[in-house]
């Protein structure tokens, strides 16, 4: 009897169980999504023109030192006047984006007397002013010495 009532029942349990749907497929490949649009590019940046500079020890706001520098939106014509002296040519080694940096030297520095300075710097413009930090290297009898400061220029009128 128990084999009567098993064949009775496996029709009715395989009439009732629902079919399987074979696996998703997982190996095919997603479609890539939508390319963004490209950034739009920056706005040329435009220093030309002449500037009044503030020289500042890094980290301290009291300004030690002030120059006229003289830009333009290329790498070449740049200089630095120093009151009551010549002219300083600026060597801009690159323009990137929003950032510019600079060397110059070595000159007759104007903080230390009968001491030749190099400098180093990078400016960013930040609103109206042409805001950075400069690396003063001034060659002693002994080793180097060096100097840390922050610039922070206006366009003068």
């Amino acid at each position: 009897m128990s084999r009567a009532a098993l064949l009775l029942v496996i029709p009715v349990v395989l009439a009732c169980s629902k079919k399987e749907e074979p696996a998703a497929d997982t190996t095919a490949v997603a479609p890539a999504p939508a390319a963004a649009a490209p950034a739009p590019a920056p706005a040329p940046l435009n220093v030309a023109g002449k500037w009044t500079v503030n020289v500042m020890p890094a980290g301290k706001d009291t300004t030690i030192l002030t120059y006229a520098l003289d830009a333009t939106n290329d790498k070449t014509g740049w200089k630095i006047t120093f009151p009551g002296r010549k002219p300083v040519d600026v060597r801009v080694l690159s323009i990137d984006n929003d950032s510019i940096v600079t060397e110059a030297g070595p000159y007759a520095s104007a903080l230390r007397k009968s001491v030749m300075v190099t400098t180093h710097g990078s400016v960013h413009m930040e609103g109206d002013k042409l805001v950075g930090t400069t690396v003063a290297h001034y060659a002693t009898k002994g080793p180097d010495s060096v100097l840390n400061l922050r610039t922070s220029g206006t366009r003068s009128k």
